[in-house]
């Protein structure tokens, strides 16, 4: 196992490019399942999670590549394995997305409840209860999902969220663009990511109507047509370096990227003295003098990504002052918390909020990850830190972000991984 060793204090400086969106790219290769024919999606990041999502289709039949150049080529003709396994899912949660187009081409899917990082419940209810509304019927036994369309085809209905959910919404959209009839999905999640899954499958010939609201309409159509989609830039990562720059100081140009995608996060880092110009697909950030406190809450989106949450608890620890922040998302979010202590930070958790007194440094110290996100905190933290930070058990970086290490030392970082 390996684990990260960062000397605080270094400034960033110069231009770094932000690679495709993790939560775009898995989707979308779940979505792949839905043709007989070739796809091609570019600009796919190389993760971890990629990975393992690669490795699951390809035990399901079907042929996929991964070139130097960040396309991936499937053809998904030869689809015949309903199965995701415990073995090659447990680790990612995101592998319920192949729930929907393994029902919307074979008709039946047998899917591990899935894995990943233990930052809350998340549970699937959301996906099966919309499916069962398109004709699908379900057990659950022995930690797996048996699901089958009851009359080989599923039909179109009105699916209704109490919460929006990124996943659910995405599976339901898969499964329904084959369906028979119309398919209404209320209280759909908005975020980008489902846009660009949207994109996606209109290319392939999908008829669907309300991109970017909470109400989506699909039209069931016989089949899918071969397609090339591109992978929006990851707003997360994105999010992440500019948190860093204000963390660290100094001055960054982030190239590749949507400033479109975060202005919540803008607010905020504006708020606290942090400089950011938007381009049309760059954006640059500057932090020179102190950072003041401020208060957040995360929210579906357009509000403030739950997965930015930590990164900016990193950064209320270096700031003047009181901050509140609150986390509606998931209920197992704060898990840094004790780490970010572990390197002088003052925060006191009350329910789902945490209160951060803002002492203006950290000190280096050991500290170890505990989820995707959380390490991106420990990170930030690193940067800005008195001394040296190690942080243990990183491949929780490997899931989400592309050469973190290589892209941050590059710009000026004092990083480096080494085995534990």
């Amino acid at each position: 196992m390996d684990k990260l060793k960062i000397r605080g204090g270094h400034r960033l400086q110069g231009t770094l490019e932000v690679s495709g969106a993790k939560n775009a790219a898995l989707p979308e290769l779940c979505a792949a399942l839905l043709s007989a024919e070739p796809v091609t999606l570019a600009n796919v990041p190389r993760l971890q999670d990629v990975s393992t999502m690669l490795k699951l289709i390809r035990n399901m039949g079907v042929t996929a590549e991964h070139h130097e150049d960040g396309r991936v080529t499937l053809d998904a003709g030869g689809l015949n394995n309903p199965e995701a396994p415990y073995e090659l899912v447990k680790t990612m949660r995101a592998s319920v997305l192949v729930l929907g187009p393994l029902l919307a081409r074979l008709g039946r899917a047998r899917v591990s409840l899935p894995g990943g990082c233990a930052i809350g419940a998340r549970p699937i209810n959301f996906h099966l209860q919309g499916l069962q509304q398109l004709g699908v019927s379900h057990q659950l036994a022995q930690g797996y999902v048996d699901a089958e369309v009851d009359n080989g085809r599923m039909h179109g209905g009105t699916v209704y969220f109490d919460i929006p959910s990124v996943t659910a919404t995405e599976n339901i959209l898969m499964a329904a663009v084959l369906a028979d009839g119309i398919t209404t999905i209320k209280n759909a999640a908005r975020e980008p990511e489902v846009g660009n899954l949207i994109d996606m499958l209109t290319g392939m010939g999908a008829r669907i109507v309300g991109r970017d609201s909470d109400t989506l309409v699909v039209e069931g159509v016989k089949k899918l047509r071969p397609a090339r989609i591109r992978i929006l830039p990851d707003r997360i990562e994105t999010g992440t370096y500019l948190v860093a720059v204000a963390a660290v100081g100094g001055e960054l140009t982030l190239t590749n990227c949507d400033p479109s995608l975060l202005p919540s996060l803008f607010e905020k880092l504006r708020a606290a003295g942090v400089k950011v110009e938007e381009g049309r697909d760059t954006i640059r950030v500057a932090r020179k003098g102190p950072l003041k406190g401020v208060d957040l809450k995360t929210m579906p989106y357009p509000g403030f990504p739950t997965d930015l949450q930590a990164q900016m608890m990193a950064l209320m620890c270096l700031a003047q002052g009181l901050s509140m922040i609150t986390e509606t998302i998931f209920e197992n979010r704060f898990m840094h918390v004790a780490e970010l202590r572990r390197m002088g930070a003052d925060i006191r958790v009350d329910g789902h909020s945490a209160i951060v007194n803002g002492t203006g440094s950290l000190l280096g110290a050991k500290v170890m990850a505990t989820d995707l996100r959380a390490s991106a905190s420990l990170v930030v933290a690193g940067l800005a830190a008195e001394g040296v930070t190690e942080i243990s058990r990183v491949y929780h970086l490997d899931r989400g972000y592309d050469d973190l290490v290589g892209k941050l030392t590059r710009v000026g970082a004092s990083i480096h991984r080494e085995a534990e």
